[in-house]
This record gives structure tokens, sequence and C-alpha cells, in this order.
């Protein structure tokens, strides 16, 4: 049997992915296939850590807008990831896959708070960790709460499952000749604006050295394929 290219990742997973085609709420169709192939890669050894976004629910600055505090909205939004974290692990439980829930926001009747230490020790013992709350700072996307978890957790690479299959020159949705990369550099993706993450979350991903590997998460069987290190979406690095 074929190794994993990669022994610990993270898996980053929009809140959008998870709503299918669902424009907000959770579908649970969607989210018990992500978890049969994370037990999949589980059950090969490799040690998952997941970011997961809470847009399906609330995104802070875009849903709050004018009308509210921006620390407040963003307040909401990590309330948002915590229940899309909870969805996830009830459905991996379900599964038979062991998962502990970490909160950068201290919330103990329903999860642990963040401990790096105790988050890698979970990690070596098989479990799944699913990461709430991005930073635990307003201001800070989950992208970049994606990337400092992985750098935390020395993760070998950042799999960021989104709504799109990789890294385009334009928006493939506008510019129907938007041709995708296979690989690109972090330079390039800030230099030509490229939308694979914001600005602050590329850029601390470049400070540490970890590679992105995006592509769409409407396959959830790219998550293996990934990190089998098979051709999927686009690296960057």
């Amino acid at each position: 049997m074929d190794q994993p290219k990669y022994k610990r990742v993270l898996l980053k997973i929009s809140g959008e992915a998870l709503a299918g085609n669902q424009s907000r709420g959770l579908d649970f169709e969607v989210i018990g296939k992500v978890c049969d192939v994370i037990k999949e890669c589980v059950e090969l050894g490799v040690e998952i850590g997941v970011v997961v976004g809470g847009g399906n629910f609330w995104r802070g600055k875009k849903d709050g807008g004018e009308a509210m505090v921006r620390v407040r909205a963003d307040h909401m939004g990590m309330l948002a990831t915590t229940i899309n974290a909870l969805a996830i692990a009830d459905v991996l439980e379900q599964k038979d896959v062991e998962v502990r829930v970490q909160t950068a926001i201290e919330m103990k009747q329903i999860a642990e708070p963040y401990i790096r230490s105790r988050a890698t020790r979970h990690l070596e013992k098989g479990r799944v960790v699913i990461f709430g709350c991005g930073t635990g700072n307003p201001f800070f996307s989950t992208d970049t709460g994606a990337v400092l978890r992985a750098a935390e957790i020395d993760a070998d690479v950042i799999l960021l499952a989104k709504n799109i299959d990789g890294v385009y020159n334009a928006d493939p949705n506008k510019d129907p000749s938007a041709v995708k990369y296979d690989s690109i550099s972090y330079d390039d993706v800030l230099a030509q604006h490229l939308g694979v993450m914001d600005f602050t979350a590329t850029s601390l991903s470049m400070d540490t050295n970890i590679p992105v590997l995006l592509f769409a998460l409407k396959d959830p069987a790219n998550i293996k394929r990934a990190i089998m290190g098979e051709n999927v979406g686009t690296i960057v690095n």
C-alpha cells in the first residue's frame, strides 16, 4: 500500500463548504462524506488537525457591516466556527473516530481550551483535533487561524479545502479564459493579489515556510488524494 506523503496535516474547511448547495446552515450529507475521508486518513496513520470557518452562519465584518462594532461581529463569527466544529466532531464520533474540540476562546462546558502541548498529544494518540474560534482575536480570519495552528503543531502542510478547485490567474467565475496553476510561489500570490488566502494568512504561511495545497471540497476524496501526494488543486510554496 502506498504511504501518505504527509504525516501531520492541518485541514482548513470553509464554513460555506459545509453548507453544501445551501447558502446557509449545515449539510450533514456533505459533512458525513468529509468525515468518512478523514477516518480513512486517520486509519492510514495520518495526524489531522482541523480548522473550520463559520461563513455558513456568520461572516464577521461582512455580515455585521456598519450596523455592528467590528470586534463584536468577529466574536459572533468565532461562535459560528464553534457550531461547525461541534457538528464535525459529532459526526466523527458517530463513525468511531476519536476527536477533541479545542477553542481559542474558553468555553469549558463544551470544548477544551486551546493548549498547544495538549493538542499535539491528542494528535500523537491518533485523535482528530478540531480548532474553533480562529485565532481567538478579532480582525483575523480563520485562514490566518489555520496557518497559526499549523505552525504551532508543526504540520507538514496546510490543506485548504474550499469551493474552488485551485488558484487561477483571474476569477474563473467571471473570466472563462482564467488559467489554473498547478503550483505557484507565495511571492507571486502576493504580487498578483490572488485570493488564495487573505494577505495576513499568506504572509504568515510564507514566513513559517509551510506549503499550502488548495483544492475543491466538492469531492471530499480530494482530501485523501492530497495527503497521498496525488496531483490535486494548486500547491503554494
